[in-house]
């Protein structure tokens, strides 16, 4: 398991990790042990999509068809911020 997140990588949420939403804020959020994290929509869309087996490549496109304001190295780089915090773990084939 690595910390690195490429293109080709199959990340997915740390099993301690939950995503969900808080009706009260209207707003997805990141339970992590000790920590809470707000997430904008693209953020929320992005981890909802981490499920180990999507590619970070596939993740993107899956999102292109929603919105055209979805780029590569923004989602790469978000992703590298969540693993870093082993907030997400990523496979790499």
């Amino acid at each position: 398991m690595s910390t690195a997140v490429e293109s080709a990588s199959r990340p997915r949420m740390a099993s301690y990790v939950r995503l969900v939403f808080d009706q009260v804020r209207e707003r997805h959020m990141l339970l992590a042990p000790e920590s809470v994290s707000v997430l904008n929509p693209t953020g929320a869309a992005v981890l909802g999509l981490c499920d180990g087996r999507r590619t970070v490549a596939e993740i993107v496109a899956e999102l292109r068809g929603q919105s055209d304001h979805v780029a590569c190295d923004e989602v790469l780089g978000f992703l590298s911020r969540l693993a870093a915090k082993r907030y997400v773990e990523v496979d790499d084939d």
